[in-house]
């Protein structure tokens, strides 16, 4: 019987005051397919695609926003223009944030940004505010952004930045998300995975389990290429996790491991959670599932793993055979090569 026991009410209808209503209590998935890759331990995947929004950042833009106006950085009845940075699923939050509340709002974004992406923050009312090379400097796409977002600034009178890879709020606001694992699970988790670009998911989850004296593993899955906690910058090709910056946020994170993971083993894991629960998870997602099956997990302990968003918006890229051959150099037989070695 699962751990989330449904009541005779489980499926009656919810009335909601509004779309925010449904950001949260999203739901925790026994994944006993996936155990049987790695015997013994108990898998649950914690399915942030569940948010209004599809994602985790669903849950920082609304802390980021609230705390805002909490703050008075914001006068909430007055004209408001938001400039951001974002990869993608924060600027789709922030989009519909700044629409239901009557804003405007320009997302900096760059080439690594999905089409399905950019699209759906322009039905929500965003501008996209498009980065065409990386820092010269560098050569990261994440310093050009920042760039051109302190260059807007500077051009729009009254223009706000939030600040997603320094606002503590975001911290804040996965403690709920930790909160929700807990009371899940019936207790804490012996391992959580999830994935890391401005550390403020794991940071929120991690000050949670120290606030109880838990004695959870956290693991960070960072990218090949990432230079969060000491890593070596190299080219990165998938957006949703890995830095090409260390954000202030991260200056607060102690993950009791970190966990590298290439683009390719991304692509791999994402098909293989995809094989096995069902679940298509976007490119971050597959990362920590690559995290999980590299981890030695011993009999009988509960593994969390936190997926951000779903895989819809990356058709196009991880699950497209013709973009992995071209960009990570697998042809579609390789790549069903390894799958097929990694399920056995």
């Amino acid at each position: 019987m699962s751990l989330n026991a449904r009541n005779d009410n489980a499926h009656a209808p919810i009335a909601l005051e509004g779309v925010n209503d449904l950001i949260g209590n999203t739901p925790l998935l026994r994944c006993e397919r996936l155990e049987a890759l790695m015997p013994g331990a108990r898998l649950w995947a914690k399915l942030e695609h569940f948010n209004p929004g599809g994602s985790a950042k669903d849950r920082t833009a609304f802390a980021l926003v609230e705390e805002a106006i909490a703050q008075g950085v914001i006068e909430e009845d007055a004209p408001v223009t938001l400039v951001e940075s974002s990869s993608g699923n924060l600027g789709m939050a922030l989009a519909r944030q700044a629409q239901l509340r009557g804003w405007t709002f320009h997302c900096v974004v760059d080439q690594r940004t999905n089409a399905a992406t950019v699209a759906s923050m322009r039905a929500l009312g965003a501008r996209i505010e498009f980065v065409e090379k990386p820092d010269p400097k560098t050569g990261d796409w994440l310093v050009a952004r920042r760039k051109r977002v302190a260059d807007l600034l500077d051009a729009i009178p009254g223009a706000i930045n939030l600040d997603q890879y320094s606002n503590q709020a975001a911290f804040r606001a996965h403690q709920r998300t930790m909160e929700e694992i807990l009371q899940q699970l019936g207790g804490a988790p012996d391992y959580f995975f999830a994935a890391m670009s401005t550390t403020g998911t794991i940071g929120g989850c991690i000050r949670q389990l120290d606030a109880l004296g838990a004695t959870t593993r956290t693991i960070g899955v960072d990218a090949e290429g990432s230079v969060l906690f000491g890593g070596a910058r190299a080219t990165r090709l998938l957006p949703g996790y890995g830095a090409g910056v260390e954000p202030e946020l991260a200056k607060h994170v102690n993950p009791t491991k970190v966990e590298r993971v290439r683009d390719l083993d991304a692509v791999i894991g994402a098909r293989i959670l995809a094989r096995t629960e069902g679940v298509i998870p976007g490119a971050s997602g597959g990362a920590v599932v690559a995290a999980v099956l590299r981890e030695e997990l011993p009999a009988g302990c509960d593994a969390v793993f936190l997926l951000h968003d779903a895989g819809g918006n990356y058709m196009d890229t991880i699950y497209n055979d013709a973009w992995v051959a071209e960009h990570l150099h697998a042809d579609a037989e390789t790549l069903e090569q390894k799958i097929q070695e990694a399920l056995q």
